[in-house]
């Protein structure tokens, strides 16, 4: 039986009181799991606990009840099989691009010559040649955001936990940028957990998408994405049957024309 690369089983996460707010709810009874190699977005409500299963996976949190595993292993803490990609880039300014990709590898102890032969390659794969001696102000924001991938792959992770990594760019460089994402992942055969509110990148880049329901939230619906071209983003995009997906998410998370999506 094939191991799961990441898995929720009965979690439940509740945050203590502060000041006049009582106890919360995040999550309760999250039970998924997501296959390796597998694309999976989690959609929801804003306070819906999205974000808060991400940290949970990455060992940043740990659950009230229930437990998270990696790779079959139970996560206690950071672990070398997870690596996390936030929507802001959160690059290092004092250092270069290069150094900034380098950075993990540099805590795990990796050599000097190791480190720059695995960042060569990735300002290559994530079209940064040339500017690995440039430090992030000099960059773009599209610009940064690759190098915040290239961060992120550096340590061969074996599950990436994204979390809105392109919701802060223009419409053109976020679907380039998919478009990347996309065909790096299936290159090198990673595991993604996306968090996104944009429901057409949901299905575009996506195996499955879990919605989840208004805070304490829990997942009500995985949804299949029975489209061609998952490696190939933008030629999913054109496909007849994507807009009916994101029909069926809206009404799923109660959205019509007159919603204020946040």
């Amino acid at each position: 039986m094939t191991v799961s690369a990441i898995e929720f089983i009965g979690v439940e996460k509740r945050f203590p009181p502060r000041g006049e707010t009582g106890e919360v709810l995040a999550a309760r009874d999250v039970n998924f799991s997501v296959a390796p190699g597998e694309v999976v977005s989690i959609i929801g409500p804003s306070g819906c606990g999205k974000s808060t299963l991400l940290n949970m996976g990455s060992g940043l949190a740990k659950p009230s009840a229930g437990v998270v595993k990696v790779a079959g292993q139970v996560v206690e803490g950071p672990n070398d099989h997870v690596s996390f990609m936030l929507q802001k880039d959160l690059l290092m300014p004092w250092r270069t691009i290069a150094e900034n990709i380098e950075f993990g590898l540099e805590l795990r102890g990796v050599k000097s010559a190791d480190r720059t032969a695995v960042s060569a390659k990735l300002l290559k794969q994530c079209h940064l040649d040339g500017f690995g001696a440039h430090y992030p102000h000099q960059l773009s924001g599209g610009m940064r955001q690759r190098a915040a991938l290239a961060r992120t792959l550096a340590v061969d992770p074996l599950v990436l936990l994204m979390d809105e990594p392109f919701s802060a760019l223009d419409a053109q460089t976020k679907m380039i940028l998919q478009q990347d994402l996309a065909k790096t992942v299936a290159a090198e055969g990673k595991t993604v957990l996306l968090i996104t509110h944009d429901l057409a990148e949901a299905v575009a880049l996506s195996d499955r998408i879990l919605v989840m329901s208004e805070r304490p939230g829990t997942i009500v619906e995985q949804i299949k994405v029975d489209i061609p071209d998952r490696n190939n983003p933008m030629a999913r995009r054109t496909r007849d049957e994507v807009g009916g997906y994101v029909s069926r998410l809206m009404a799923l998370l109660k959205l019509d024309a007159n919603t204020e999506v946040h």
